[in-house]
């Protein structure tokens, strides 16, 4: 006996920016939104999305260990900021691509529903 392949659809998105939800209910605006623009464009923002995450997260965590003197990874050394500057920087890019604290989501909602707008009265 022979089985059948049961053809599902499946909805692709990133785990960051996902359309099915919007504070645990739908965002139908956010679907609708997304059929006017183009894929490309999509992509765009949710890169600008995270990037826009990334650097937020950056500044937040250069505020918290900015004070922090001879302790951590870098000891007390000449070159320890530099290095501490990178750390931070890298930190925050994992962070964000790893969903973040939900800047991301929102900046990429704004830009989608703002590309629509510009669609639709164009």
């Amino acid at each position: 006996m022979q089985t059948s392949m049961i053809n599902t659809p499946h909805i692709v998105t990133s785990s960051a920016f996902s359309v099915e939800s919007r504070n645990g209910r739908p965002d139908f605006e956010l679907a609708a939104a997304l059929q006017k623009v183009s894929p490309q464009q999509q992509a765009k923002a949710q890169k600008t999305a995270t990037d826009f995450e990334a650097m937020f997260l950056n500044s937040m965590f250069s505020q918290m260990t900015s004070s922090l003197k001879g302790e951590g990874p870098f000891g007390d050394t000449p070159g320890t900021g530099v290095w501490r500057s990178m750390l931070t920087e890298q930190y925050s890019k994992n962070f964000a691509k790893a969903g973040g604290v939900g800047v991301a989501t929102e900046v990429y909602r704004t830009l989608i529903m703002q590309q629509a707008k510009t669609i639709r009265t164009a």
